[in-house]
């Protein structure tokens, strides 16, 4: 960003911003007015609260934002809300229109709010189209002139998501024309690794452009995305000052030393609106840098709040699985009751004559480490009448893989017909290394509403089963996940001794291939050449790429990783491409 935009004049000037991380809810105007209403006397002796991208609507919004009224109704939420700012200017997030008026292209947008009045408001330029985004198809770019917003002295630079990540981006012209603080609202969902990435992207900001850098970032489920917070706030030289939590609500306030830099005399310096003076006050807030979570941790939390919120943001109180004995059940459970409260889950067993006397036991035994409901359903009196009814179709009844997915298409409607009766939302417990290789039953365990462990292989369903047990010892004082679950060989158990290594090869070995093709998107040469074994190559590729069918058919779930299957891998279903 060059010398320029690192001159400092000698004034220094005070700010205490407010990081307020809210869990906002989807085309929910009013609630999400109401929650950022909740905050204002707690952020009253603050200079500037940043709340996250799109605050009033919820994000993403999809083709909600393309609904008749929808932006209309947005703007008035916004001047509703605007209406009650104070002595704190108020940066929050909503759909705007452009100057073409409500007929026109939508805007990703903020506008700043002080003393009863919106002061401004800034367009995002740089809209994502890769991954899980398609803001390009949703949202006009702003093309507006860029301004800066006077908040106590201070020139505050407003930048949304994406602008930030973007070389020669608006930041760069913000720094240009004069900013002297940056600050930026996100809506950045979760992946494995993307808060180091941001960290990264936040200090190097600060330290290339000498200004301090805010970052608030949204928390929260949305379908499959979730929001982990971890808003930020480093100094000029890149130290990160501040951190707020992950995966939850929170309000963090930070007194900020910020330089004020002489005017641009070079013909780039920026409109300037003045918003509000400096708030009065006598305190000093300290604020603690929260630790990063290790590894497991963040994907653990992701999980339970992805799934909190999906179940509860739908209107249901309670879940129900079915629980096998096998880790992939445990896991999910699991998760469920820290979710949810184990009041709340309802585990089915549903044995059928291949069910092991050892697996029953190990269900029940993590039910009761838990304190979960129990259903015990036999599936034996409905697997003998539907084989009694094919045997007329089918010469000699259904054998082999036929009966092996029916009795799975059995479990699947018992645990739907609970759901009408119960009004319990079904969750399904298929893994990722399952469901890259269709190592599932279409409309049988892939039947329900939310599949919590969709993005997560194998491999690492055994290491967050282990670090569970490693946090809290169940209520009865056995393991949380029982550790016969974790100790014996993964099976169906849909045909007499039954094990998935029959079928599959080892999950240490499928996982990194998958990973690799999936996540890393490497060609069958790049894998052989990697060290994959190349028959096993050829058999893994092909059966991931016939699987498609079947995931574009099964329940959403939680993206955690770099890449899951749905809205950033999607290949076609008729597709005869190899390589």
């Amino acid at each position: 960003m060059g010398e320029g935009a690192r001159r400092y004049a000698a004034a220094m000037n005070q700010v205490r911003l407010a990081l307020v991380q809210i869990d906002t809810v989807v085309g929910d105007l009013s609630g999400n007015v109401r929650r950022v209403l909740d905050t204002l006397d707690e952020v009253a002796d603050c200079d500037i609260a940043l709340y996250p991208e799109m605050t009033i609507t919820g994000y993403p919004l999809e083709d909600l934002v393309h609904k008749p009224g929808f932006v209309a109704r947005s703007c008035a939420a916004m001047e509703e809300l605007a209406a009650a700012s104070g002595s704190c200017a108020l940066v929050v997030g909503f759909a705007d229109h452009g100057p073409e008026g409500l007929d026109g292209p939508a805007h990703n947008a903020v506008a700043v709010c002080h003393g009863g009045r919106i002061a401004g408001t800034y367009h995002k330029e740089c809209l994502p189209t890769y991954d899980v985004f398609d803001e390009g198809r949703d949202y006009a770019p702003g093309s507006g002139p860029l301004r800066l917003f006077e908040v106590g002295g201070t020139r505050v630079g407003i930048a949304i998501c994406e602008d930030l990540w973007i070389p020669g981006g608006p930041v760069e012209r913000l720094v240009a024309g004069g900013a002297d603080l940056l600050v930026t609202v996100n809506g950045s969902p979760y992946h494995s690794g993307k808060q180091e990435a941001r960290e990264a992207v936040v200090t190097a900001t600060a330290t290339s452009s000498g200004r301090p850098v805010a970052y608030l970032n949204l928390v929260g489920g949305q379908d499959q995305l979730v929001f982990d917070g971890g808003s930020m706030v480093a100094d000029p030289s890149g130290r990160i000052l501040a951190r707020g939590p992950r995966f939850t609500e929170a309000l963090v306030k930070v007194d900020l030393d910020v330089p004020i830099h002489d005017r641009p005399t070079d013909g780039a310096a920026l409109e300037v609106v003045k918003v509000s003076p400096a708030v009065k006050r006598d305190d000093h807030v300290a604020v603690p840098v929260v630790a990063q979570l290790d590894e497991d941790a963040e994907l653990y939390e992701a999980l339970v709040t992805a799934t909190r919120d999906y179940v509860v943001k739908n209107g249901f109180t309670d879940v129900c699985l079915g629980l096998s004995g096998g880790v992939d059940s445990a896991l999910v459970a699991t998760i469920a009751v820290d979710a949810l409260g184990a009041d709340r889950v309802h585990a089915v067993l549903m044995p059928s004559r291949y069910s092991s006397e050892h697996s029953v036991a190990d269900a029940e035994a993590l039910a009761a480490a838990q304190g979960i409901d129990v259903n015990t359903l036999t599936i034996e009196p409905a697997h003998a009448a539907v084989s009694e009814i094919l045997t007329a179709s089918v010469d000699g009844g259904p054998t082999g893989l036929t009966d092996e997915n029916l009795q799975s298409r059995i479990r699947g409607v018992l645990l739907m017909a609970l759901s009408n009766a119960c009004g319990w939302m079904v969750l399904t417990t298929g893994n990722k290394s399952e469901s890259a290789v269709g190592f599932s039953t279409l409309y049988g365990d892939t039947a329900g509403a939310y599949a919590v462990i969709k993005d997560v292989y194998k491999t690492r369903v055994y290491d967050l089963c282990l670090w569970r047990n490693s946090r809290e010892i169940g209520i009865d004082g056995n393991p949380v996940v029982p550790e016969e679950i974790l100790l014996k060989a993964p099976s169906a158990e849909l045909r007499p001794d039954q094990r998935d290594d029959q079928s599959l090869p080892p999950y240490d070995v499928l996982d990194p291939l998958l990973e690799a093709y999936i996540e890393g998107d490497r060609t069958r040469a790049e894998l052989i050449s990697d060290g994959h074994d190349p028959d096993l190559v050829d058999r893994v590729v092909r059966l991931v790429d016939a699987a498609e069918f079947k995931r574009r058919q099964t329940p959403l779930g939680p993206k955690v990783t770099t890449k899951g299957f749905g809205r950033d891998r999607r290949m076609p279903i008729v597709n005869h491409f190899q390589g």
